[in-house]
């Protein structure tokens, strides 16, 4: 699999690649902005898995994955954020995103994972995962989360969820509703405001808040089928 790692520190990006080679038989390559590696996929023929900073001077992450994988349809993206790892609240067992310090060998798994993946298949991310990252990124605007049969919205001012819609759910029954689809595809768009803000909960108690009812949702469906 080829691998592009995009980094604006060269001393890490280059550590990171050095993991990669080592650990993996994957091809790695490095570039250090949005415009080289838009660039490189120009070049390119094939590419597997994007590993980017959501955010750095000249990169966007979240824009440099949707441009990339309209080059490279079936793409995976892993996400490098700025935040800390100690800022997380919640911890995804297969995650895509790695704050520093990074973890190695979660990373390594990552990349095993995104090689395995059938060609054309979704590029999937636990909706924990993504709401929890533009929560603490601080983020403004809206994202789109599907999955096959479901879509839904949930809407962010300055890191902090402030409305959610499904087709039968608003506010917060409508995020209770997200989080149980699990894995999902998702699209982000910084100009778009909320209709309103009918969330005021701060954004780790009401994720928290959710887990635990998508944890007593499959205890009980669990005894029923018992």
């Amino acid at each position: 699999m080829q691998l592009l790692i995009v980094h604006r520190d060269p001393e890490m990006g280059e550590a990171l690649v050095q993991m990669v080679k080592t650990y993996t038989h994957h091809e790695c390559d490095l570039v250090g902005s949005d415009v080289a590696a838009l660039d490189w996929g120009r070049r390119h023929r094939k590419c597997g898995l994007l590993l980017t900073q959501l955010e750095a001077e000249g990169i966007d992450g979240l824009g440099l994955g949707g441009s990339m994988s309209e080059i490279f349809p079936g793409l995976q993206v892993l996400f490098f954020p700025t935040y800390p790892a100690s800022d997380q609240r919640l911890e995804i067992a297969r995650t895509k995103i790695f704050p520093e310090p990074v973890n190695g060998d979660a990373l390594i798994d990552a990349i095993e994972r995104a090689a395995v993946v059938p060609p054309g298949a979704p590029d999937l991310f636990h909706v924990i995962d993504i709401l929890q990252m533009c929560s603490l990124s601080r983020r403004s605007g809206a994202l789109q989360i599907v999955t096959k049969e479901n879509t839904g919205f949930v809407f962010l001012r300055s890191g902090k969820i402030v409305h959610a819609e499904t087709t039968s759910e608003r506010d917060k029954e409508a995020l209770y509703e997200i989080v149980a689809w699990d894995y999902v595809e998702f699209a982000y768009e910084r100009s778009v405001r909320p209709p309103l803000e009918s969330i005021a909960m701060p954004w780790h108690e009401l994720l928290t808040a959710a887990v635990a009812r998508r944890h007593d949702e499959k205890a009980n469906s669990q005894r029923r089928s018992a």
